[in-house]
């Protein structure tokens, strides 16, 4: 998958920040923001989005509270989450239980950024491939793989493997 052909939502309620993320990005993915849960929500409705990053402290709902109920409808979508404040437990909860790929604190570093957006579509590509080849084997396998609640650290464990025999 070309970069221009990954759909990245970012959601956040301060404007200027949805701004500055849209105009560092949008020349290598498909940059899409909402200013809260809900238009993100209206939004994946609408377009295919393969990662979403959202700030955790939003009005309308925190962003851990907008990935759990957006994971049901949009299980292969990737999760990150932004956040400026001390919540750090309720983040470290949520991405060992599998709802979040990564945090990254606020303000953001363009670079560290920028390598994580590429670590998701990594990520999103190898869900993607283990899906085709999962149902080449038996149609309803990638159903029961990705319905098990670790199927995030297995595919992160490909990821890296893959990783090692490229770089090694």
């Amino acid at each position: 998958m070309a970069a221009q052909d990954f759909n990245v939502l970012y959601v956040d309620d301060e404007e200027h920040n949805l701004i500055s993320f849209a105009a560092t990005f949008r020349k290598e993915y498909n940059v899409y923001t909402a200013k809260s849960a809900s238009e993100g929500i209206d939004l994946m409705h609408k377009v295919n989005i393969h990662l979403v990053i959202t700030d955790q402290r939003m009005p309308e709902m925190t962003g851990i509270q907008f990935l759990e109920k957006i994971n049901p409808e949009f299980p292969d979508t990737i999760r990150i989450i932004l956040t400026g404040f001390s919540d750090i437990g309720v983040i470290i909860e949520a991405i060992n239980s599998g709802r979040v790929f990564r945090y990254i604190t606020k303000p953001w570093d363009e670079n560290d950024l920028r390598m994580t957006i590429e670590n998701a579509k990594q990520l999103y590509e190898l869900q993607h491939q283990l899906q085709v080849l999962l149902q080449g084997v038996h149609p309803e396998s990638s159903r029961i793989c990705f319905e098990f609640p670790g199927h995030k650290s297995v595919l992160y464990n490909l990821q890296l493997m893959k990783l090692h025999i490229l770089y090694r």
